[in-house]
């Protein structure tokens, strides 16, 4: 498989095929949106995890381990947590397939929708010291 240049594409699902210049370019268009959300949903999570952090210090927890306030809190946050990584995950994914059409096009649109992502929700330095465990490749 090469990288290509047409027009024509089919991107994630049979359905979704370009055949004009406009289809193509609005498909891109929807390509750089998708990459800037899913930046915008890493932000979101790794901020949701910096306040679960300052908010609830492990060693409180440590001492009173038998707060029922502290655990739902902590729940809450573990499962919003779990949510956004879900879904930024599968996002991910699906702007890997979308790169794997070998459009050489869109290709392009994600790479500068991801840069374009970071430099808004994530170039901010507050989090550039936590340790990002994010499974996907476009992380």
């Amino acid at each position: 498989m090469t990288f290509y240049w047409s027009k024509n594409v089919t991107i994630l699902i049979d359905s979704w095929r370009t055949d004009s210049w406009l289809s193509y370019v609005l498909s891109l268009v929807a390509c750089i949106v998708a990459s800037v959300f899913y930046q915008y949903l890493e932000n979101r999570r790794i901020r949701l995890k910096l306040l679960a952090g300052k908010a609830s210090p492990a060693a409180a927890e440590i001492q009173v381990p038998l707060l029922r306030r502290k655990l739902v809190a902590g729940g809450k946050v573990r499962v919003g947590g779990a949510v956004l990584f879900g879904l930024s995950s599968a996002i991910g994914y699906l702007l890997m397939l979308a790169v794997m059409s070998f459009n050489g096009g869109v290709f392009v649109a994600i790479v500068v929708g991801l840069a374009f992502g970071h430099f808004i929700f994530r170039s901010e330095g507050e989090e550039g010291s936590v340790v990002v465990d994010s499974s996907c490749a476009c992380a």
